[in-house]
């Protein structure tokens, strides 16, 4: 654990998380009350710094969600891959810190009791639900933005999650990759909604905004 600071509001600490032979830097906050805590894996190229992850965060906060944001690359791993960009497509190299962070935030008394929720943007979506799919009922809610649900392969029909995939309306290759993986996904509650006039990166005016309220909305529905 790094710096504690406890308000009337929010428990917020800044975590190093244990996977296999790395450590894990990131962010945890837990508002009073709780109802869940979701994690957030972030897609390639990006960061627990990424500003898009950051303000779903902050809905999901405002809505009595803790949040877990962490990279899933070591700071050595990141400087090789802006080189190569190989391991931010290493699906099951993510899935497995995922995996990892998930295990370890059950162990936390502060979050031992809260059911738990992922959600994934762009890459991040794919290792999100290979996650699900191996936790099983530990996870109680996967959201996709933007995301590459279809890099889960085979395993999506493994996921007892329910799934929400927000994709932007105008991202038309990602739409079908997502009902791609729509098809596949058999054994759990599932949906997809698009963003009208929405780019990849949900960059325009009020896009943002409106995948902050659906990941809310889901996951206050499914973490309780």
């Amino acid at each position: 654990m790094g710096a504690t600071k406890v308000s009337e509001d929010y428990l917020r600490q800044e975590v190093k998380i244990p996977a296999d032979s790395v450590t894990l830097e990131g962010e945890l906050i837990i508002p009073a009350d709780a109802k869940g805590i979701v994690l957030f894996a972030h897609g390639s190229g990006s960061s627990r710094h990424s500003p898009r992850n950051k303000y779903v965060a902050e809905v999901l906060r405002n809505a009595k969600l803790g949040t877990l944001l962490f990279d899933l690359l070591t700071a050595e791993e990141e400087v090789v891959d802006i080189r190569t960009r190989h391991l931010r497509f290493n699906i099951d190299l993510l899935a497995e810190r995922l995996v990892a962070a998930v295990n370890w935030l059950r162990g936390l008394e502060d979050t031992r009791q809260l059911m738990i929720g992922l959600f994934g943007s762009s890459t991040g979506a794919g290792a999100a639900l290979v996650a699900a799919a191996e936790l099983g009922d530990a996870i109680r809610a996967v959201v996709s933005r933007g995301g590459r649900p279809d890099l889960a392969g085979k395993r999506l029909g493994r996921v007892e999650a329910p799934v929400l995939m927000i994709v932007g309306g105008l991202d038309k290759a990602v739409i079908g990759l997502n009902e791609l993986a729509y098809d596949q996904m058999t054994g759990c509650e599932k949906e997809i909604r698009i963003v009208p006039g929405a780019t990849h990166l949900f960059e325009e005016p009020g896009t943002l905004e409106m995948v902050a309220e659906m990941a809310a909305e889901w996951f206050v529905k499914h973490l309780k």
